[in-house]
């Protein structure tokens, strides 16, 4: 099987016949970038390697939540799951997105909203269950490192989720849609979202509803959450909008099958609202925006028991966290090809972690794992962009970056970008990530360590990409090296067990990926990611390929895809431990009338029936998912 599927990929990388037939006007994947860190153009203007799915792509095989969409399409990136729904928030486990052997479970990838870092202000990892599709417009991931432009926490890369805009066709006011689904296990889907545009205001209103039995006893998960985005332009130069959005699930978590919890139970909600104004002046083609937001979060958490009779669980974790900022940038052409940015940036991070008893609801007495920390960062940069000739482009950044507990930081990056000839570019780039230690790494547990340093890291990137055909192919290829240092580990020091700043990272690897429109109707995408480290990490699969094709005729819309991952890292250290597996997914939809449409999706499908992405936690065989979406 393995050598097979091996050879499918490669063929499928190579390249097949051209058709004759008139490319599809929509291009669906598109590597733009206009988030407000980088408003200027495109992502060739960017040192990271950037990919960037929109809101069909994302939606067209009604998943709810973002994740199953971005683990197959972008290289190098993997998401580790439990079940159908419900990844709950236990850092290092189910929902880190793991690029390039580095996790947004400890921080090293940073998740943005609009452009506004979201994260635990006491673990530092961000909450995968709060990153729902039915809000998003687009995601932007950037591979390698983004602490130039993003700060800490953005060691690794960055992924930036861009909430809906308006988007009505012509001559309508309003645009509504209604989406359900049901399938296995019990599993529910719901989401409704309506966009209005009157003159100078425009808003944004959606909800969704999620909930399902998942394939194992004891492994509920329930959820509800919903954003408003409203818009106003003042004038041609002004425009502002503002965003709420509140999300609340309850999980429950199994734990093993050789070792099973029982009242392993979570409540969590999570949310971020932010006011954000913006400028446009054709004096030096002047952009500017200042935003003030919050992302939040209150968890209630039962760590379990495997004994619930004779050792039954007596009190409930308990937290609240608040990551608040504030951002002004402001972009100008001084002369002929140029494009700098001047930003600066302030974050007020706070976290309060406590216990309370079940029976009295009353606060416990303080002890290792409970406490309040108050942290402030604050950063300023400037961005350089030049187009020296017709085939040259220089980049470069320096952020000045101050933590209230570690210190300051200063942050480079730099890019050139090569075009010898019309459809190919080379870029070659350097740039610098770090990441402050979390809360609990410095404060909470007997590990604790208030003397802890940054993490920090350099990464080297060479890539090429190209279009041919009249760009109906185009394909990409990136060679990466990053090196670590400092990495937070638990160590031995004067007979303790601590945190220190004394692991490494050692990383390279391969990143190939093709889109090719085979005429109106069809599409062929293949992805492929090659990773060796010198220190193995958990989720870090040594390679990851997918297969996919997409069919559009009339009413019917149809994709498939083929994924392999192997060398995925469950275990490590002594008892090392890896996992290989195939799996085969595919969708139709068919638009029965008007605005109404039937759908049905179908997940592993053919291959293995039984396989891990988390050690002890068995995925399921088979799952399918069909309802009826109604856009009125």
């Amino acid at each position: 099987m393995k050598k097979t599927v091996l050879l499918l990929l490669f063929l499928s990388a190579a390249g097949v016949r051209a058709s004759e037939s008139e490319v599809q006007d929509t291009v669906r994947m598109r590597e733009v970038v206009i988030d407000d860190r980088h408003e200027y153009g495109e992502a060739q203007n960017l040192p990271q390697t950037v990919i960037s799915p929109w809101h069909e792509v994302l939606t067209e095989e009604h998943q709810p939540s973002v994740m199953p969409t971005l683990s197959r399409l972008v290289p190098g990136l993997f998401v580790p799951s439990r079940g159908m729904m419900g990844y709950g928030v236990n850092s290092g486990g189910a929902g880190g997105i793991v690029v390039r052997g580095l996790s947004s479970g400890v921080g090293q990838m940073l998740v943005l909203i609009d452009g506004e870092p979201q994260y635990s202000g006491i673990y530092g990892h961000s909450v995968a269950d709060f990153l729902q599709t039915h809000a998003v417009e687009r995601v932007e991931v950037l591979r390698g490192p983004a602490s130039a432009l993003y700060g800490s926490n953005a060691m690794g890369g960055a992924l930036n989720i861009v909430t809906r805009e308006i988007s009505l066709p012509y001559n309508r006011k309003t645009a509504s849609n209604v989406t359900l689904g049901a399938g296995s296990y019990g599993t529910v889907q719901a989401e409704a979202t309506n966009q209005v545009s009157n003159g100078r205001f425009s808003s944004t209103v959606s909800a969704q509803y999620n909930r399902t039995d998942n394939h194992r006893p004891n492994m509920g998960f329930q959820q509800v959450g919903g954003m408003v985005k409203l818009g106003y332009r003042f004038s041609q130069h002004w425009r502002a909008t503002a965003m709420a959005d509140v999300n609340h699930f309850y999980t429950e978590l199994p734990g093993t099958v050789t070792n099973p919890m029982f009242s392993n139970e979570q409540w969590i909600t999570r949310g971020n609202a932010s006011i954000v104004l913006r400028n446009s002046y054709r004096w030096k083609n002047a952009t500017g925006t200042l935003r003030a937001y919050t992302n939040f979060g209150k968890h209630k958490i039962d760590d379990g028991t495997t004994d619930p009779v004779n050792n039954p669980t007596t009190q409930y974790f308990q937290s609240h966290d608040n990551v608040a900022g504030v951002s002004y940038q402001e972009a100008f052409d001084f002369f002929r090809g140029n494009r700098t940015t001047f930003g600066i940036d302030y974050q007020h991070i706070y976290g309060w972690a406590y216990y309370t008893s079940k029976e009295t609801g009353e606060e416990l007495p303080p002890s290792m794992a409970s406490g309040k920390s108050h942290r402030n960062e604050v950063a300023g940069y400037v961005d350089f962009r030049q187009v020296a000739t017709d085939w040259l482009t220089l980049q470069a950044t320096l952020r000045v970056d101050h933590h209230s507990v570690v210190g300051t930081e200063l942050v480079p990056q730099g890019a050139l970008l090569f075009k010898p000839m019309r459809d190919g570019e080379l870029k070659v780039a350097v740039a610098k990530g770090f990441r402050n230690p979390t809360m609990r790494e410095l404060y909470l547990y007997r590990v604790a360590n208030d003397a802890l340093g940054p993490e920090r890291l350099m990464n080297y990137e060479l890539s090429w990409k190209h279009w041919v055909m009249a760009g109906r192919l185009s394909y990409g290829v990136n060679v990466f090296y990053m090196k670590g240092k400092d990495i937070i580990q638990t160590a031995m020091l004067n007979g303790a067990m601590l945190n220190r700043n004394v692991g490494k990272v050692e990383n390279c690897g391969l990143e190939l990926s093709l889109d090719y429109h085979i005429g109106s109707r069809w599409e062929l995408s293949t992805n492929h990611s090659y990773l060796h480290m010198e220190n193995p990490v958990l989720s870090a699969p040594a390679y990851k390929g997918y297969l996919g094709t997409r069919f559009h005729e009339g009413r019917w819309t149809a994709q498939a895809g083929l994924q392999y991952v192997a060398g995925l890292y469950t275990a490590v250290g002594a008892n090392e431990q890896k996992e290989n597996y195939c799996l085969f997914s595919a969708s139709v939809n068919h638009r029965v009338w008007k605005g109404l449409s039937l759908w049905l999706r179908g997940e592993t499908l053919i291959g293995e029936r039984s396989y891990e992405t988390l050690l002890g936690y068995p995925l399921p065989h088979a799952t399918i998912m069909a309802g009826v979406s109604w856009d009125f």
